[in-house]
């Protein structure tokens, strides 16, 4: 029996019980350096993985072996002289440049030094270790090995932490989108997934913040993906029993506790809310999981207080709207709640006519301004209850022009919009409004829509001047100014659904 077929039937296969996880391309062309390689390294592990030794007999060959889809190796041992002198070192070259794979571990193992010296060889070629053959015992291929299977290792770690990472980054611009806190939420669960690398479903997330007024777990909830037994009828969401614990022990401890099966981060902004995520899997969580679920609970905590103190800013810009343009009607003694009313019934005409939840919402903010400019008018004429004369009314017709100007020197993009709507809401369809006779479209969108939401809750209120009409006088009037006064295309959404703009003046009535 031959040597080379001894070596040959000693095969990791049979000798190893490891799962094989390291793939080690062998290239030489002389079959007894495989067969020594194999004897050596055939009960060799690594990381509770073996070895699965490829052999390749020449160059191109190991380039065919390498240009196969899906297959990584870890190591490849290249011997210089193979059918050519520098078979190996362009063998080498093509990796690094032609693959572009700078991962593998490249370890130059020749027989003929002279062929390619060392100095020049590790000086001109990206590789990771030169080895001469006669020098190559058992024991340093053995070490040779552990050591660049502990590089390629940190690679992978590396890019996975550098994937993780750009993963958090996105979410975080994901984040800065959300406009509202469903939108968060939602974000949360998508990207947590994503962040790990595994089916949403696969996972247990829930991310949730410190609130006292919620007596039962202490946290406010704000994402949850688990479905089952977690409301209490109400629509109230409710954690599992163990979740919470885990949730309660962490804000107790107040730091993150990482377990095999589930992850806790914890987090506290710079204003001192405390904020939890809690992710767990079926399967054991890794470390580098751990680290990334930390970096990005950290984020979450940062977005989720910015979303808030945006929530914040919002409310304040709206009731700040609301004052002003409470203030005018007060000041016109109208003292009811007109601004809300067209403050909603511009939003619903908004998406009802399809335009996005920001511009909607945009125009919900700024309608309330629509008649800011009465303050320039003289109160003789701003609270007259007759009919005013012809000097009167272009005295009164001037606070369109009088919003505008107050309202455009600003830079907020609310009070901008207002300055627009404050300018057109008196423009007319078929261009005989004030006070630049703008015609059909060339009204901006916001103007037509305050006009309609404005005429349609005014002539439902009671003025100084008039009684409030009832509703079927006051759809009659808008239906004969359907392309004369009003745009067509809101009349007819104001028509059709005119049970959501009546139930407006249930949800804010007057005081009165």
């Amino acid at each position: 029996m031959s040597d080379t077929f001894l070596f040959a039937e000693d095969t990791p296969e049979e000798l190893s019980v490891c799962e094989t996880k390291w793939k080690v391309l062998v290239i030489d062309d002389e079959p007894e350096v495989h067969n020594i390689t194999r004897l050596v390294l055939n009960d060799f592990t690594f990381d509770n993985g073996n070895l699965e030794l490829v052999s390749a007999y020449s160059g191109a060959q190991a380039r065919e072996l390498m240009s196969e889809p899906g297959v990584e190796y870890a190591v490849a041992i290249v011997d210089v002289v193979m059918e050519t002198h520098h078979a190996g070192l362009d063998f080498v070259k093509w990796v690094r440049e032609t693959l572009d794979n700078h991962r593998i571990r490249l370890i130059l193992r020749t027989g003929q030094p002279g062929e390619a010296p060392e100095e020049s060889v590790i000086r001109d070629y990206d590789i990771n270790d030169y080895k001469n053959k006669t020098e190559l015992t058992a024991l340093r291929l053995k070490t040779t090995i552990y050591s660049a299977l502990r590089s390629f290792r940190d690679i992978q770690t590396i890019e996975k932490h550098r994937g993780g990472l750009e993963k958090i980054i996105a979410a975080s611009s994901e984040f800065i989108e959300c406009d509202t806190l469903p939108q968060f939420a939602s974000a949360i669960l998508k990207q947590v997934a994503l962040v790990l690398g595994i089916s949403e479903k696969a996972i247990i997330c829930c991310a949730a913040a410190k609130d006292s007024t919620v007596k039962q777990s202490g946290v406010n909830i704000l994402a949850l993906n688990q479905h089952d037994n977690i409301e209490d009828g109400k629509g109230n969401l409710h954690l599992p029993e163990d979740v919470n614990k885990r949730l309660k022990l962490a804000l107790s401890e107040k730091h993150s506790i990482y377990e095999e099966d589930y992850f806790i981060g914890y987090f506290t902004t710079k204003r001192g809310t405390e904020n939890l995520l809690y992710v767990a899997q079926e399967r054991q969580l890794e470390p580098m999981q751990h680290n990334l679920l930390e970096f990005f609970a950290n984020n979450i905590a940062v977005a989720h207080e910015n979303l808030k103190l945006r929530e914040m800013i919002k409310e304040s810009q709206k009731e700040l709207s609301y004052v002003i343009g409470e203030a005018v009607e007060m000041r016109s003694k109208e003292t009811g709640s007109h601004v809300k009313r067209v403050a909603h019934a511009s939003y619903l005409l908004a998406k009802h006519l399809g335009m996005s939840e920001y511009d909607a919402e945009m125009i919900k903010l700024a309608s309330p301004l629509h008649d800011v400019g009465k303050v320039g008018i003289p109160d003789a004429i701003l609270n007259k209850p007759g009919k005013h004369t012809d000097d009167e009314w272009q005295v009164m017709k001037t606070h369109a022009q009088i919003g505008h100007e107050m309202l455009t020197k600003s830079e907020n993009p609310i009070l901008q919009l207002g300055a627009v709507i404050a300018h057109q809401h008196h423009e007319k369809w078929d261009g005989t409004g004030y006070p630049q006779g703008l015609k059909n479209e060339n009204i901006d969108i916001a103007g037509r829509i305050t006009a309609v939401a404005d005429v349609f809750d005014a002539l439902g209120s009671n003025r100084c001047y008039k009684n409030a009409w009832p509703l079927p006088e006051i759809l009659s009037f808008i239906e004969s100014e359907r392309g004369k006064q009003f745009d067509p295309t809101l009349v007819d959404i104001l028509i059709k659904n005119i049970d959501e703009f009546s139930a407006l003046r249930t949800q804010f009535p007057d005081p009165y």
